[in-house]
């Protein structure tokens, strides 16, 4: 399939995935709490979606290497959307722990599939920039799913379950009749016949790589899960005026993500855009200490968010180019690190914050300067490898 004709396809597939699952977000704690959630229990339904996610994002990853793109992610859509209908129909807490742990079985199939589907279709030189198409995707349907969410929760609470749900069932049928497979038979026969572990693309000096993605998921859900208790603390905003600063971040994200990623790992390559984006996040999060009113807030948040945002896209991109596994166990792995950093992130953050409230930050800096190390390592290692090559095939 033509790039040109499949990245649009897969910009909207996962616009309006992530649109789906931006829907609910807004409106699960108030659900939750109305069936008999404690926040104590609530904390678990949103960490068994995540812990699912990480469990299962490789195996899907893998499979989609040996069955193909299309199938994989059409089985993540559909779960998906069932994981939304069960929701609405919920009528005791243990049937939506039930919804949200086939939701995050079934819908980690989506990311790390879509990623490779990329990685498919798109030739190293351009890699960068189709990773950051589906980055500004996923960052857009943030932005608006949670609007939709809260409009449509005054109606009632289940209303926005059944509206995710449909979009789920009409991203879907794009997929099952719009999009064509990027691999070939003979790519599926190659990989079904190596027998390697799910760990296989963990290996060599790429796995630094994932380890770096672990950090800077850690530090942004850490910001995420703390940042509206610090604003409003230090500048008493409240909760329109943060979605405003959230949306402002994530348009801009988007925008970078969208439109210059691609031109700037083109001319520089991703390592130089890794590092950038790090230390730009670096600088975000420092800045953020310093934030005292609404225009601080959404310069500093966005400041973090532009840096932020270059990071993942730049690594898959990385990633899929040096690793040795196929494309999908290795998007499907570093999904899995993105998943525990999100696991570990938000009551990391929390706790630092109940001891001072500008730790969350603080951390979120010390974690990106290590993430910053870690791709010197990384880069020192790969040259290495790279230099001393010949002289292992002289062997």
């Amino acid at each position: 399939m033509e790039t040109k004709k499949a990245l649009p396809i897969l910009f909207l597939v996962m616009f309006l995935v992530m649109v789906g699952f931006g829907i609910i977000i807004p409106v699960i704690p108030f659900y939750a709490e109305e069936i008999g959630a404690s926040p104590a229990q609530l904390g678990w339904l949103m960490a068994v979606y995540s812990l699912m996610q990480l469990l299962f994002a490789p195996v899907w990853g893998r499979i989609s290497d040996r069955i193909g793109r299309k199938p994989v992610i059409a089985i993540g859509i559909a779960g998906l959307s069932l994981s939304f209908f069960l929701t609405a129909f919920s009528s005791q807490l243990w049937m939506l722990f039930a919804a949200r742990i086939i939701g995050g079985m079934l819908s980690s199939a989506n990311m790390p599939t879509v990623m490779a589907y990329v990685a498919d279709i798109t030739s190293e030189e351009n890699r960068g920039k189709g990773m950051g198409i589906i980055g500004a995707a996923t960052g857009l349907g943030f932005i608006f799913g949670p609007a939709i969410g809260g409009m449509f929760s005054k109606i009632s609470l289940t209303m926005p379950f059944y509206i995710a749900g449909t979009t789920s069932a009409l991203t879907l049928i794009l997929v099952l009749f719009i999009l064509k497979e990027s691999l070939t038979e003979e790519s599926k026969r190659n990989q079904t016949e190596k027998k390697t572990s799910i760990w296989s693309a963990f290996k060599g000096s790429v796995s630094i790589l994932f380890m770096l993605q672990l950090f800077m998921s850690l530090s942004l859900s850490g910001l995420e899960a703390t940042f509206a208790y610090f604003a409003a603390k230090r500048a008493g905003l409240g909760t329109v005026q943060l979605g405003y600063i959230f949306m402002i971040m994530g348009l801009a994200s988007a925008f970078v993500q969208g439109g210059l990623i691609g031109r700037l790992t083109k001319k520089f390559g991703e390592g130089t855009v890794i590092q950038g984006g790090i230390i730009v996040s670096a600088i975000g999060f420092a800045c953020i200490l310093l934030v005292d009113s609404f225009a601080t807030a959404a310069l500093f948040l966005t400041v973090f968010g532009v840096g932020n945002g270059v990071i993942r896209p730049s690594v898959s991109a990385l990633i899929t180019k040096k690793s040795m596994a196929g494309h999908g166990s290795s998007t499907g792995l570093l999904s899995s690190f993105d998943s525990l950093g999100r696991i570990i992130g938000p009551p990391l953050g929390g706790w630092l914050f109940s001891i001072q409230a500008g730790l969350p930050y603080i951390s979120g800096a010390v974690l990106s300067l290590i993430a910053f190390v870690l791709y010197r390592i990384y880069a020192i290692k790969s040259s290495k490898t790279i230099f001393y090559k010949p002289e292992i095939n002289r062997k």
